[in-house]
């Protein structure tokens, strides 16, 4: 062999890894486990039609018909809303992706106090899908004129809401997975199932 071919071999080899790189990180190829997806492939398309994975042909025409995909449907915002009840909001913009908390005091004794920041980055229930920053405020009083100093808390507060809020939504995306398959199951009786 002539070293160009073997230059011809190695670029390709190079090409087809970081083609391959690429589909992984872009989310086009996606690790599956094979003992939940069946390898039949009419089972798979029944499947996914019960999950609610399948192409929609009604909304195709529908445009400008005022169907909106509200806060409601979105469980990562739904398991924010549920794990912060217990602190008043001064800010949640949906279309921002954005909830800020008040200033919050758990008790009159002390003076310091926390405000939560919740970024969403991505509708997916993941880690990196969510930013929390949690400010800490703390005021002294010093000749009857208060004080306050604000900074930004790292520690495991953020991390916990993190958690909770990822639970929470895991949650809900299961209950809402399944109350799809019943509703898909409760429209698909009389028809008749897929020939196998």
């Amino acid at each position: 062999m002539n070293s160009k071919s073997i230059i011809k071999q190695i670029q390709f080899l190079l090409s087809s890894i970081a083609i391959f790189l690429l589909l992984s990180q872009c989310g086009i190829y996606k690790k599956t486990d094979a003992r939940k997806i069946p390898t039949n492939s009419k089972e798979r398309v029944e499947k996914n039609m019960e999950e609610g994975r399948r192409i929609k042909f009604g909304n195709l025409t529908s445009r400008g018909s005022g169907n909106f995909e509200f806060a409601s449907s979105n469980e990562m915002w739904r398991a924010t809303i549920d794990i912060l009840d217990f602190v008043p909001l001064s800010n949640a913009d949906y279309g921002g992706g954005i909830i800020i908390t008040d200033w919050y005091n758990s008790s009159d004794k002390n003076n310091s106090s926390i405000k939560i920041m919740v970024q969403f980055l991505s509708n997916e229930i993941r880690s990196d899908g969510m930013k929390i920053t949690v400010y800490n405020k703390s005021c002294k009083n010093i000749g009857g004129i208060p004080n306050c100093s604000t900074s930004e808390n790292n520690g495991e507060i953020a991390q916990e809401l993190k958690l909770a809020i990822l639970k929470k939504a895991a949650t809900l995306k299961i209950a809402t997975t399944e109350k799809e398959k019943k509703q898909f199951r409760k429209d698909r009786k009389g028809i008749p199932k897929v020939i196998k």
